[in-house]
């Protein structure tokens, strides 16, 4: 099977093409590389070393015998990307290939706008190209846990049945979106359900939770193909930024009081969910909607998990708190769904068996490129 890798470049997508090439299967990046533009832009770097493109697919193919093709360039660029696809003929597209930074489309309009075009845009464009030339094609986007927000009730994936005078209907889970860059994944979401209905396409959105972890089999073969470890205040999350705190000696920075809850799972995790989505596809006219995660904690909980490991490994490790520079709930009901990946066949790594070898050993051993600068958020959603 040939599966073509938007935003290849990028964390979840260089892990994702390595493991399918691995596994066997024909693998193409296609990349605008402009989120190591946007490194340059905040003058921020991830904690691992990133070598060019070129050089990570050389690499990979010198130690694995493995050719993945390359195409450079822009899906708001319609006219690449149709020749792109005509070129490599892909049986299924997956869609990394978005700004995926909350913090970052909050910065100003300029990155409001930026982060809401580049995504709706491209992922129309993919859509397009699907319904005039590939409409076997399947689509396996990458959606986000964050859509749906922190509703009082329990959250499905992606439908809910609800009964409302005296009449049933199953529609798509009412959504929440915490921030521009979640709301342009809702609009995606819309788009890729309506494509389906009114043109047969078949899409799988996952939505995933906060991904950690470094190594993957594939990753960790060569220094050349080691994946990215944000730690900063706009790209990094929650639990990278603990734990290169945590080896640096500063205080891990909880925002608020830290009851803020959300879903997660490891890297190993993200790109076997994608082969599963790939291997059992949607069906002609079929949006499916799986909720990708393994894991529910709480930001707070995070941080003592990662104050305990850090014991074990000789750090002394504090915790502050900090104000809160989101809009959001800081103590919620959060229960979400999970069960169709699990049937799939999902084998999930836990946090607890992977915080210290995936993260803690990484921050550890690339303290000395940590620019405390970067750490402390800088980003605000509240009116100035």
């Amino acid at each position: 099977m040939k599966v073509l890798v938007i935003g290849g470049d990028g964390y979840c997508g260089w892990a994702t093409a390595l493991y399918l090439s691995n596994r066997g299967y024909e693998v193409a990046i296609l990349d605008s590389l402009v989120r190591r533009h946007w490194d340059l832009e905040l003058c921020v770097e991830t904690l691992t070393p990133i070598a060019p493109i070129q050089q990570r697919l050389q690499r990979w193919q010198d130690l694995t015998g493995k050719k993945i093709d390359l195409f450079i360039g822009d899906i708001n660029n319609y006219d690449f990307l149709i020749k792109s696809l005509r070129q490599f003929q892909p049986d299924s597209i997956v869609h990394f290939g978005e700004q995926r930074s909350a913090p970052f489309s909050m910065i100003d309009r300029e990155h409001a706008v930026l982060t809401q075009t580049n995504n709706v845009v491209g992922n129309l464009n993919i859509l397009y190209a699907m319904k005039d030339e590939f409409p076997d094609a399947h689509l396996v986007k990458l959606g986000t846990m964050g859509e749906y927000g922190t509703p009082n009730i329990d959250i499905e994936e992606g439908y809910i049945t609800i009964e409302h005078n005296g009449r049933k209907d199953t529609l798509p889970y009412p959504k929440m979106p915490g921030s521009y860059y979640h709301c342009s994944k809702v609009h995606d979401s819309t788009n890729i359900h309506f494509a389906c209905r009114i043109w047969g396409l078949r899409a799988t959105d996952l939505n995933q939770g906060v991904v950690y972890g470094v190594l993957t089999d594939e990753t960790g073969m060569d220094e050349l193909l080691i994946n990215r470890l944000d730690y900063d205040g706009v790209f990094g999350t929650a639990l990278n930024r603990f734990c290169i705190q945590a080896a640096i000696g500063h205080p891990l920075t909880v925002y608020g009081s830290g009851g803020q809850t959300r879903a997660f799972l490891d890297i190993r995790d993200t790109v076997r969910c994608v082969e599963l989505a790939i291997a059992n596809p949607a069906q002609a006219g079929e949006f499916r909607v799986f909720n990708q995660f393994t894991e529910l904690f709480s930001v707070g909980s995070l941080a003592e998990k990662v104050k305990e490991a850090g014991a074990a490994l000789g750090l002394k490790v504090e915790v502050d708190h900090l104000d809160n520079p989101r809009v959001e709930k800081e103590e919620h009901y959060f229960n979400a769904k999970n069960t169709n990946l699990l049937d799939l066949g999902l084998q999930p790594h836990l946090l607890s068996d992977s915080l210290l070898d995936s993260l803690l050993n990484f921050a550890t051993k690339y303290q000395h490129r940590v620019d405390k600068s970067q750490i402390l958020p800088k980003v605000s959603w509240h009116r100035k």
